[in-house]
Order: structure tokens, then sequence, then C-alpha cells
């Protein structure tokens, strides 16, 4: 798609959630329409900023001409230790503060020499406050949901679970008595999902909970968007895609984003990264020494905290499985510790068939041949990548939509096996299955099923997702530019 000479360059400006799951969706799209023609401002928060700068160098972040990384303020002390930030607590700040921030540096970009005029938005779904400032430009704006369409779906129905008495919950027994596992089959598009499914956030006591209600608001103020998109494909969660025609404005489903960009050949726009921890790329080179599909790859993203009690039962759960395993263990993953400290006599045990390190890169890691199963959070990024990588997995959902994913994935998609108790037998006994047993082997071919699936949406000329996109830019993101 080109722009001729006597029509602006399009130039639109990248607004992520400040955390790693929701930036680094972003960053794969900016590059998609960077790629297409379009003039990309890319906006951090001061925070992740600098956090980028440690992790990937000094230079990392000078971007291309057409390129470019801004930051705004996130209105949060500076943390003490480097990690993720509070949830609740970034979420409140960026939606109090971040505005006149915003507003501030499109003034500066309108006015910029070395730049083409702002003509559209794209932004993380739950920073809508972005809405104000699209409209007060005059320029359109997409919001970008970075969960499942099942999750996004779920969070758009909380006002209804709010009204029909199903959260908040009368008081917190109601979490150990049996009350989670209620199915309700009302939802559209998803068949009967059980409340123990739904997002997390409905687990609270408190009528005036901060998660419940900025999800509430984020939803409402979904209605405003010129469009949502949602890095998901047609065959996957067609049933919820459809559902969405009647409820929101255009939903274009434009995933797995990290295959759409299979066909992105600037290599200077490849070496452009995301990840806020250093990435020890060591152990690539450990699991080429490895036979196919005998690995088991642990990481439990950038949000997950565990207690020393569970760290201690992964560990043994993995080490009695016998299997070779490849760890990440971020210096921040067990709660109130800025280091992981696993049992020696773990360490020494499982010396020659463990790799233990702190990030990865995980697209590379779950792509190739030795992986042959995932034990995961259930993030929306490692679910996808998990499924284009054709490898299986173990879930073990920690908060937000994790829980719906883990739902889809062992019920509906057939690629997943839920951990109901952090036990050591439990553990190693999924292991086990995952990696040698007939429902494991069942697994494997349904995964390679879903990255065949997956490929062919996001390939042209007639991929689901590849069309989605084009129609996206062209419909909406071009709808103000008139092209000769």
């Amino acid at each position: 798609m080109g722009f001729s000479g006597t029509i602006e360059k399009p130039h639109a400006v990248c607004i992520p959630h400040p955390t790693q799951g929701h930036i680094n969706p972003m960053l794969k799209l900016a590059k998609l329409l960077n790629f297409k023609g379009f003039h990309i401002t890319f906006v951090n928060t001061e925070y992740n900023h600098r956090r980028l700068l440690k992790s990937r160098g000094p230079d990392s972040l000078n971007g291309l001409p057409s390129f470019r990384f801004v930051t705004i303020p996130d209105g949060l002390p500076e943390p003490e230790i480097e990690a993720t930030q509070d949830i609740p607590s970034l979420c409140d700040s960026t939606h109090k503060t971040c505005l006149p921030h915003l507003r501030n540096l499109l003034n500066k970009l309108s006015n910029a020499p070395d730049a083409p005029p702002v003509t559209c938005l794209v932004s993380d779904g739950v920073m809508s406050f972005t809405l104000d400032a699209a409209q007060e430009l005059g320029v359109p704006q997409v919001l970008f949901w970075t969960p499942s369409a099942c999750g996004f779906m779920c969070y758009v129905h909380f006002q209804q679970l709010i009204q029909k008495g199903l959260t908040p919950l009368k008081d917190s027994g109601f979490i150990t008595n049996g009350y989670l596992e209620t199915t309700i089959d009302w939802v559209p598009g998803i068949k009967e999902i059980r409340l123990r499914d739904i997002p997390s956030f409905i687990r609270t006591t408190d009528s005036d909970d901060f998660m419940l209600d900025f999800l509430l608001s984020e939803c409402r103020r979904a209605q405003k968007a010129s469009a949502i998109i949602l890095n998901t494909f047609d065959a996957l969660e067609h049933d919820v895609l459809e559902a969405f025609s009647s409820i929101l404005p255009p939903v274009y489903s434009i995933g797995p984003l990290n295959l759409l960009l299979k066909d992105v050949t600037d290599k200077e726009l490849s070496k452009i990264g995301s990840n806020l921890w250093r990435e020890e790329t060591v152990c690539l080179e450990w699991l080429d020494t490895k036979e196919p599909n005998s690995v088991v790859y642990v990481n439990f993203g950038c949000i997950t905290v565990i207690t020393n009690e569970q760290l201690v039962e992964f560990a043994w759960g993995l080490a009695n499985s016998n299997k070779t395993f490849l760890w990440v263990t971020r210096p921040d993953l067990v709660a109130g510790e800025n280091v992981v400290l696993l049992p020696p006599e773990f360490v020494e045990e499982t010396k020659n068939r463990g790799l233990l390190c702190n990030w990865c890169p995980q697209e590379q890691v779950l792509t190739h041949p030795a992986i042959g199963g995932f034990l995961t959070h259930s993030g929306w990024n490692s679910t996808l990548e998990s499924l284009c990588g054709g490898v299986p997995m173990i879930c073990w959902p920690f908060f937000a939509e994790q829980q719906t994913n883990c739902r889809f994935s062992c019920k509906d998609w057939g690629i997943g096996l839920e951990i109901e108790d952090v036990k050591r037998d439990r553990i190693e006994s999924l292991v086990n299955e995952l990696m040698d047993g007939e429902k494991g082997k069942e697994m494997k071919k349904k995964a390679l099923q879903w990255k065949k699936l997956a490929m062919d949406a996001a390939s042209g000329p007639h991929g689901s997702s590849f069309l989605n996109l084009e129609n996206m830019v062209r419909d909406v993101l071009l709808a103000k530019i008139v092209q000769n």
C-alpha cells in the first residue's frame, strides 16, 4: 500500500498499556503499519523507556526516520526494585494523569517540522482516555484490546454479571464453597462457562472494587472507538467474533500478529524490540543440543507471582517427572522477593537436564523443534505463541482473562491440561501426560492443526486476518485521507 507524493504520509500514534504483555503486541502492530507506509510514533512511559534502554542497550530506542519512540510519565513514583508495577495502581494512574501529557505530545507532533501531521491514534483498550485526545484532534482512533476475543467478551458482560447479582461475591467463602463452579449460558458466542472461568476480577466482595469499576468504564468507552482490533483469528474464535457485530463498533481480528510480521522484510525494523528484561539467548543454543519434542518449557509471564511453597512444588514436580526442562525464573517471580532461590537439592538433581534463565526470546523458544510442551500462566500472548508453534500446554492461570484462556485451551481447542492444585505429584503427573501420554499425543496433533489454521489466517492474499488488517487500514485508519 503506497501513498502518492501529493498526499501526506499517514501518521499513527501508538499508545500501549505500559506492561510487557501489552507493549509486545502493540509493537508488532506498529511495525506492520510502518511496513504499510505509516509514519509511527510509539509512546512508552518514562519508566519503561529506561527499562528498555537498560535491557536492550543505549541505542535500542533510536528508532528509524519513520518509526520514533517518545515518552510520557505514568504518574507513579519510581519503584524501589525493577519489576512490573502494581496493575491497579498503573491503571488508576494512567487513567487520571496521562491525558494532559498526551495532549502536549500530540500538539508537539502537530508542529514537528520533520514528521507528517498525526492522522490516527491506535491505543490499548484499557487506555481509553486517548479517545478524548483523538476526538479533539478530529482523527480516527482504533482501540487494540489485547486479550483473547473470549476474554474480551467476558469483560464486556461484567455489567450483566453485576445486574444478575453474580458479582461482587457475598463473602470470601464463595471462592471456596463451590459457588464459582456455577455455569452461565447467556454470554454471546460462548455456549456455557463457569464463573471460575470468567476473568478473575469478579472474585471480589467489594461493591466499589477498583478493577471491576475500571473495566466496566473501559468497556463502555469502547463503544466510542472508530473500530476495535483483536490479536486473534476467525477459525479459532469464530462464534465470539461473530457475536461482537451486534454489540460494538466494527471488530477486526488481525492475528496472530507474529505470523503477519513474517512478511515484513525490513531488517532495521526487525531489530526494534520490546522486552523489558534482558533476553538470555544461550537457551536457544542449549535447545539445539536436545532431541525433538523432548523439552518442557516453563514460563509464567511477566506479572504472575507465586509463593515460595508453590515454587518448591513446581520445582519437585518437574524434577520427579524426569523430563528435560527450560524454566524462566524472572527475578520478581516470588511475591515480595527480587531473587528466586530454588532448593539446592533440586538444582543439584536437575543440573544435567534443566536450564534456568531470567528471561528468554519466547517466540523463538516456542518454535524450536526441541520444545514438546509449555507449562504456562495462559496469558493471551503466550497462548497464541504456543499455538503458532504447535505446542500443547499445561495451564496454570494466575489472573485477569487467563482463566478464560485456560478454559478455552482445555475444553474448546483441545490443546491444554489445567493445574487445579499446585502439588508436586499433580505437576509430575501432568508433565508426564503432556510429554508421553495418549492425551498429550492428541493435544500435540490438535496444536499442529491450529498452527496450520493460524498460518492460513495470516497469509495473503486471502487469509482472514491478512484481509481484516488490509480492510481496517483502508476503511478506518485512512478513512479521512483522500487517495488519488
